[in-house]
């Protein structure tokens, strides 16, 4: 063989090689094969954001693994809500976790979904720079302040506080970014503040130039924000894969909320399997306290929708009243109160 040919050979036999090892370590080959099994066979997939407000999807997902029936759905991580709205419309998602408001207001705009379960309850603050002139929620006239989303509980938080301090609609100015932006725009002074759900308001806490100027359980007693939505048509269609993915969560909200232990162990797998955030970072947003995020009793109550549905009137979102039952379905949250923690220890390897 001659020196050129094999040149070529080995070359070619590198590119085979090395294109093998890129599609077995960078492409998820679960979501690819789930594409290609029947539909009534697919595993859900499931859309979450990097906050600590839907840590139960990844936790879920994680202890499952381990369980004797494997994982129960497949998460996909987004950036904003913008996107993950998009892909539950098109149905690209078929379930996922999002503001409180957007669900209203996207089952007032015709979309085919439902409320199923809660992602959490507190764990919503507005920080403000450490060395910045704001003392007080009255220093926040004229100022720039950073919202996930026009339909977000976190804006109601400022509605309400706004009330509070006897702040108008208009002295104070709202930007939409996205939940990973802020801490960077926050210490670049871009913004004066932001309301985000953790872990951002620890990591600017932890970077040293932001303060927590108030929790949202400050002005909102039992405050939730993210919320578990799915596809009207998975519910028709498969109800019992609906059950077994709000058992699941239900079973990691009681399990993170069981011990300190168990939150310190979900900061460390979510941190470096899911969120891509240090693990520290996550400790910090789940342990000080323990109760800055709960995650049980998550069922959906009328009484939180009604207020929610009422604010979103009350500040030009929502231009129509929706009761509780058009957009939330009690079903499955009802047969998941019986459910217990999951039975899993770090490093077991086993989970029931």
């Amino acid at each position: 063989m001659q020196l050129k040919t094999k040149i070529v050979v080995l070359i070619s036999c590198w590119l085979v090689l090395i294109t093998g090892l890129h599609a077995w370590l960078n492409v998820d080959w679960t979501s690819v094969l789930n594409d290609y099994r029947p539909v009534a066979k697919r595993k859900i997939i499931v859309a979450y954001l990097p906050v600590t407000c839907q840590l139960t999807c990844p936790v879920t997902d994680y202890i499952s693994k381990y369980s004797e029936s494997g994982e129960e759905f497949l998460p996909r991580m987004f950036q904003g809500f913008p996107e993950m709205k998009e892909a539950l419309i098109s149905n690209r998602v078929q379930a996922a976790f999002i503001v409180a408001p957007m669900a209203i207001a996207l089952k007032a705009q015709g979309v085919p979904i439902k409320v199923v379960y809660l992602g959490h309850r507190y764990g919503s603050a507005v920080v403000v720079r450490k060395d910045g002139p704001i003392k007080t929620f009255a220093d926040m006239r004229g100022k720039t302040i950073a919202i996930p989303s026009r339909f977000s509980d976190e804006r109601l938080i400022l509605f309400r506080a706004m009330k509070v301090w006897g702040i108008k609609p208009g002295e104070i100015k709202m930007l939409e970014m996205a939940p990973p932006d802020v801490s960077g725009a926050l210490a670049a002074k871009a913004i004066d503040a932001f309301v985000m759900g953790e872990p951002f308001p620890s990591q600017a806490e932890m970077a040293g130039y932001g303060r927590v100027l108030f929790q949202a359980r400050d002005y909102w007693p039992d405050y939730m924000s993210c919320i578990l939505v799915v596809r009207q048509d998975l519910i028709d269609q498969r109800p019992d894969v609906v059950q077994v993915l709000v058992d699941g969560i239900a079973r990691s909200g009681l399990w993170l909320d069981k011990s300190k232990p168990h939150r310190e162990d979900a900061a460390d797998f979510v941190g470096r399997f899911y969120y891509n955030q240090k693990p520290a970072l996550l400790r910090w947003a789940l342990t000080k306290p323990l109760d800055r995020v709960t995650y049980s009793p998550l069922a959906p109550r009328k009484a939180d929708f009604d207020m929610v549905r009422d604010l979103m009137i009350e500040t030009g979102v929502l231009n129509k009243k929706i009761e509780f039952s058009d957009y939330v379905d009690t079903r499955f949250s009802d047969k998941a109160s019986i459910e217990t923690p999951w039975r899993y220890e770090p490093a077991s390897g086993s989970a029931k």
